[in-house]
């Protein structure tokens, strides 16, 4: 599990939730020449069922969205082992 990283103003960075087991809050990474969020273009396995988001030891909370399908089913969003968010381009 990681801890959100907390800036000057006690705010938290960005968790996502592992994709592999669907529950592990992971740090989002983003690239230090440009500060665009790392991603990966890949929408195989299948989404957590999870409807909570989950939280880490400091009590911060990973990013939820809504599923497109229904619009209002609560999906966490996905990240890989290496903190990039998945994403679906097409």
């Amino acid at each position: 599990m990681a801890n959100a990283k907390i800036d000057e103003n006690n705010k938290p960075t960005i968790l996502g939730t592992l994709q592999s087991d669907g529950v592990t809050p992971t740090l989002v990474q983003v690239n230090p020449t440009n500060g665009g969020m790392k991603y990966v273009d890949d929408t195989t396995g299948t989404a957590s069922t999870r409807t909570n988001a989950p939280i880490d030891e400091n009590g911060n909370y990973a990013w939820m969205g809504v599923s497109s399908a229904d619009g209002t089913t609560l999906i966490p969003i996905a990240v890989d082992s290496s903190g990039n968010l998945l994403i679906q381009s097409t």
